[in-house]
């Protein structure tokens, strides 16, 4: 097993290198503002949609009809470059994309990386795009590795637009339609010491990676510590948190953080991380988990070990599937923060193919002025007053409003 302790010194180290880094949008989840978007109707789908249609309305009436393109009759084609198309959060993306692409009369074309950390596949998708001549590339980037490639498609004319994974540095890209992956992880942080109050924690951080540093993973992982209001001196590490003393959110109390293990966000390997995480510690009461999947497998290893989830146990995790929701509804999830793939594609879409009319490109919307915010909710049937971050709906909503 890769204690934590153990660990540290290699997180640290790729951190202060830079290494396959990719820089967080924003975090300020104490932020009034952001907490204000994120609570607002329009994180449903059906609200999705509505706030799709306006900002396409907004970015075309500022254009101007004289300010359209030159209609030579070719369709509009973008590329689709996600991280891969089994995970429901990607799969949901690519309906949403497909979606919109069909509304639009977009010729969308649609690959994927074979496993998380291929960054060939996605740079060979890019240099596609670019030798096709497309429009625009939405993409959910794997890592720095592809940023070059990024470049040089932008180099060449085509507006580019990061889904979900904000790159490092930002500007990468064109712009960037993402959920804020620190209120994600700060509002189930919060949740989590609510929940406790003052009861001591005792923490498994179930993660992405053990061998390279990505915002997604870090900012949720370190956005939950922030969340139950312990220290993380260096956002970008997930180690950086002392890995034991006392956490303030709300009565507060101790905490140690006992394992940090890397699943690949998956089931399989949510399930022999939780497992290798019990072996080095049976008291385990919290476990913060990647996504759903990842929850889902560390569920099969504590129920294995004779752990009553939501009793002896709390999970709490991000994504927010139709799944993932209704396992919070069935108890197995205690809470998760739920976010909209569907809008983000839908609007990439709609944003490229405005803007080859002659449209004018979308503005960022998030509180510190970094990103287009997508949105967040908290899903719970047990909500708890310590939670700022993002507004708390039932199970019910989030499965009424779920995606995959």
């Amino acid at each position: 097993m890769f204690k934590r302790s153990q660990r540290g010194r290699a997180f640290a180290a790729l951190a202060a290198a830079g290494a396959l880094s990719v820089t967080l949008a924003a975090c300020g989840g104490s932020d009034d503002s952001s907490s204000d978007d994120a609570a607002s109707d329009d994180t449903s789908e059906e609200a999705a949609d509505d706030a799709g249609d306006d900002a396409g309305d907004d970015a075309g009436d500022d254009a101007g009809d004289d300010a359209a393109a030159e209609d030579t009759g070719a369709p509009v084609a973008v590329s689709l470059i996600l991280k891969n198309q089994t995970n429901p959060f990607f799969v949901a993306m690519e309906a949403g994309a497909q979606e919109a692409a069909s509304a639009n009369g977009v010729d969308l074309t649609v690959g994927a990386a074979k496993e998380e950390g291929d960054e060939a596949t996605q740079i060979d998708l890019i240099e596609n795009a670019i030798a096709q001549g497309q429009a625009g590339i939405l993409i959910t980037p794997m890592s720095v590795n592809v940023n070059d490639a990024i470049s040089r498609a932008r180099d060449a004319g085509l507006y580019v637009i990061s889904l979900d994974t904000p790159t490092d540095p930002p500007d990468i890209v064109d712009i960037t339609f993402a959920t804020d992956n620190c209120l994600a992880g700060e509002a189930i942080g919060e949740w989590t010491a609510g929940k406790l109050n003052g009861e001591t924690a005792v923490i498994a951080e179930l993660v992405i990676f053990d061998d390279r540093v990505v915002s997604v993973d870090y900012c949720r992982a370190n956005g939950f510590l922030t969340g139950m209001g312990i220290d993380v001196p260096v956002l970008e590490d997930m180690t950086s948190a002392a890995d034991s003393g006392s956490y303030t959110t709300g009565a507060g109390g101790e905490y140690e953080i006992t394992c940090l293990e890397a699943t690949g966000a998956n089931e399989e390997g949510g399930r022999k991380g939780m497992e290798n995480c019990l072996a080095g510690n049976p008291d385990i009461n919290v476990v913060y988990t990647i996504n759903e999947p990842t929850a889902f497998g560390a569920a099969a290893a504590l129920e294995a070990a004779g752990k009553t989830i939501g009793e002896d146990v709390l999970i709490v995790s991000v994504d927010g599937g139709l799944a993932g929701v209704e396992a919070v509804k069935a108890g197995q999830i205690q809470a998760t923060s739920q976010q909209y793939p569907l809008l983000m594609a839908k609007l990439g879409v709609e944003a490229i193919k405005q803007i080859a009319d002659g449209g004018a490109p979308p503005e960022n919307t998030s509180a510190n002025g970094e990103f287009f915010d997508t949105g967040v909710t908290l899903c719970t049937d047990d909500p708890q007053d310590t939670v700022t971050a993002a507004p708390q709906e039932s199970a019910q909503y989030c499965i009424d409003n779920a995606w995959g």
